[in-house]
């Protein structure tokens, strides 16, 4: 079940006593349980119903006696416990009653909403207490995307606000952006601020908004890598070096290192179609051009040799070996990249 399909169910009053919201990627916990802190219940009924702890500061006990009391002038009650990973369990052990968790979740009481936010990580699916939840409520598994599937997130995400996003702007995005759809959503958020309802986003909005330069990012790091245009490759550094808020070294290297570990993908890919490319490479139709320039002026030896090199400054980067200003790095890296 998908985090939309469970806002549908409880926008249609579909409600199960137990949720376990849990996983790898927080974005879509937060969607699901944000939907049901702000939306379940009618802000008449949240001051008698409706309560919210964090796992750190609270036990399984408070919990239970939260979600074992019957709601005031309402039909339901919410009790959810954000950043339940923080949580003592207990020992998950139902021998004679032993675990009153477990007591609880295996009859959960119908007119309780009992929410458990579980985040950065998977709930153990062996434990009893995950499998009276599975029987007797609703587990969500919020898994990450994968890197070829968030532009096509951006484009759903920008559509059910009523907008639209340009392909290139979408690929420009998620290569910029990465994966932490938070982040992504958050500056999304604040893109369409500065775009009418309805007008397509553009390159020239997330260049103008977003903080790219439009001659001077990473990107175009990476082109003038791939041509081995070494004048451009030193102008996009110097930039680098006099804007070094706006580029951090983490963030150019970490790029690059992408950037090379696909180019190096390119050399075991016999099928060299721009379609297949992009299929085995992860990368949006529209970078495909990039990676066979790259290929083609960096043949295996090297790019195995570059990939080490970004490993080496990284290091350096963080001080092991060296105190160079990032500046100087960044262009000692360049050169031997380029020669």
């Amino acid at each position: 079940m998908t985090a939309a399909e469970i806002i549908k169910d409880i926008k249609n009053r579909k409600y199960k006593p137990v949720y376990l919201l849990h996983g790898e990627e927080p974005y879509f916990i937060d969607v699901v349980g944000n939907h049901i802190e702000h939306n379940l219940l009618s802000d008449a009924e949240k001051g008698f119903n409706q309560t919210v702890v964090y796992g750190k500061d609270t036990d399984i006990m408070t919990v239970l006696n939260a979600a074992k009391r019957y709601p005031m002038m309402a039909d339901y009650q919410v009790v959810m416990v954000k950043e339940a990973q923080d949580m003592k369990w207990g020992k998950d052990d139902d021998k004679k009653g032993m675990d009153p968790l477990l007591s609880y979740l295996e009859k959960p009481l119908p007119s309780t909403i009992l929410v458990f936010c579980y985040k950065y990580g998977k709930f153990d699916k062996r434990k009893k207490t995950y499998k009276a939840i599975d029987k007797n409520g609703l587990v969500f598994e919020s898994a990450p995307l994968y890197d070829s599937k968030i532009p096509a997130w951006i484009e759903g995400f920008i559509s059910d606000k009523g907008y639209k996003i340009s392909t290139q702007a979408s690929a420009m995005l998620s290569e910029y952006l990465g994966n932490d759809l938070s982040k992504i959503a958050n500056e999304l958020e604040k893109l369409m601020l500065n775009v009418a309802a309805g007008q397509e986003i553009t390159l020239k909005h997330v260049q103008d908004n977003i903080g790219i330069s439009k001659e001077y990012n990473v990107f175009e790091l990476q082109t003038a890598l791939g041509k081995k245009d070494a004048f451009k490759v030193n102008q996009i550094i110097n930039y680098f070096e006099a804007n070094p808020k706006n580029n951090p070294i983490v963030l150019v290297l970490g790029n690059l290192n992408n950037f090379f570990s696909k180019v190096l993908a390119y050399h075991y890919i016999k099928d060299k179609s721009q379609q297949n490319l992009a299929r085995e490479l992860g990368v949006n139709p529209y970078f495909v051009k990039d990676y066979e320039l790259a290929g083609r002026s960096y043949n295996y030896p090297k790019t195995m040799q570059i990939i080490s090199y970004l490993r080496e400054y990284d290091l350096k980067s963080k001080g092991v070996d060296s105190l160079a200003p990032h500046g100087e790095l960044m262009k000692e890296l360049m050169f031997k990249i380029l020669h």
